[in-house]
């Protein structure tokens, strides 16, 4: 049975989900991570989407992803072959990293984006990974609570605009 095809179109906002083969790591050292978030830089660059929330865990990762060009395989394509390749290498291995085919939630941005953002970034409190959510180094909630240089390819304003611009506002909505 063929796979079902994915909904494409200038403007689309997807919740994008990728798990490690057989639920294994995808990271497992910060310069993984911090690899894994230039790759995003260059599918930004070159593809033109831009992601609003990110968190990456140990075997998984979530983003809130936008796509001004309607180019999502694309962009995904090149994000996690790119990523596969580079982890391989360094870790001296072959085969799949990613379980299947990533998921791709296509959602709307009015009604989804700040309940979305929050639950991206919410990750790691609720795997007990970390016990407040700001001490997480790997997911794009410090952006969102503070004036730190954020990465070219991460959008704060919009989701931010949802609540009047306001960061105290959000971090009273994400953590409570």
């Amino acid at each position: 049975m063929a796979r079902k095809l994915r909904i494409e179109y200038e403007g689309a906002f997807y919740h994008i989900i990728t798990r490690g083969n057989t639920r294994s790591r995808i990271f497992k050292c910060d310069s993984d991570r911090l690899k894994f978030i230039e790759y995003l830089s260059e599918v930004h660059k070159k593809y033109g989407v831009i992601i609003h929330a990110y968190c990456l865990m140990g075997n998984h990762y979530h983003l809130l992803l936008e796509t001004p060009y309607g180019n999502l395989r694309k962009a995904m394509h090149k994000l996690n072959t790119s990523y596969t390749n580079y982890y391989n290498y360094k870790h001296d291995r072959i085969g799949h990293l990613f379980s299947g085919r990533y998921k791709a939630i296509l959602v709307e941005k009015e009604n989804y984006a700040l309940v979305l953002s929050s639950y991206i970034h919410l990750n790691p409190l609720r795997a007990d990974i970390v016990k407040n959510i700001s001490d997480y180094s790997w997911s794009s909630y410090k952006y969102y609570i503070s004036n730190c240089k954020k990465p070219d390819f991460l959008d704060t304003k919009m989701i931010l605009n949802l609540y009047g611009n306001s960061r105290e506002d959000y971090i009273k909505y994400v953590e409570s």
